[in-house]
């Protein structure tokens, strides 16, 4: 697992943003920098929602420090879109349905007792123009939400 200093796995996914396109992490360094990456298990479930839509709140103070927030979760594009939609998402959701991305950054986790495996743990990178982690938390607790004033300084810190 990539922690502070590291730096952090490239990939290349689907990105939900209304449309379906590509999303390269190291292509988008150069212009959206900083670039927050929140993990999460699953769209449409509580703690998931809450978290993104929390994200959403808080947008604008990522916007005026430059940052860039996309959440990341293994379900499909076209689930996240309806996702997005369903509540007013402004920012772009990375589909990892094949969990490349999540066994890159080994944040896998499984519901033994619901039958899922290889969802991503609620976790959140802050990797800055040069690729680098400046800041990530990952919890083993999936009903535990980031500190998000926490992410707000950390990303205000390369500022």
């Amino acid at each position: 697992m990539p922690a502070t200093g590291d730096a952090a796995p490239d990939f290349t996914a689907p990105l939900a943003n209304g449309d379906v396109d590509e999303f390269s992490l190291s292509a988008e360094l150069d212009e959206e920098a900083p670039i927050v990456l929140a993990f999460f298990p699953g769209a449409f479930t509580g703690v998931c929602t809450e978290e993104m839509c929390t994200f959403q709140d808080r947008l604008a103070a990522f916007d005026d420090l430059d940052a860039s927030v996309y959440g990341v979760s293994r379900d499909s594009p076209f689930a996240l879109n309806e996702f997005r939609a369903q509540n007013d998402l402004e920012f772009g959701l990375i589909s990892d349905f094949n969990k490349e991305i999540i066994d890159e950054y080994g944040i896998a986790m499984d519901f033994d007792d619901l039958g899922v495996y290889g969802v991503a743990k609620r976790s959140v990178f802050v990797v800055d123009a040069d690729g680098e982690i400046t800041y990530s938390w990952v919890s083993d607790d999936p009903g535990v939400e980031p500190e998000y004033a926490e992410v707000e300084a950390a990303v205000e810190d390369l500022a």
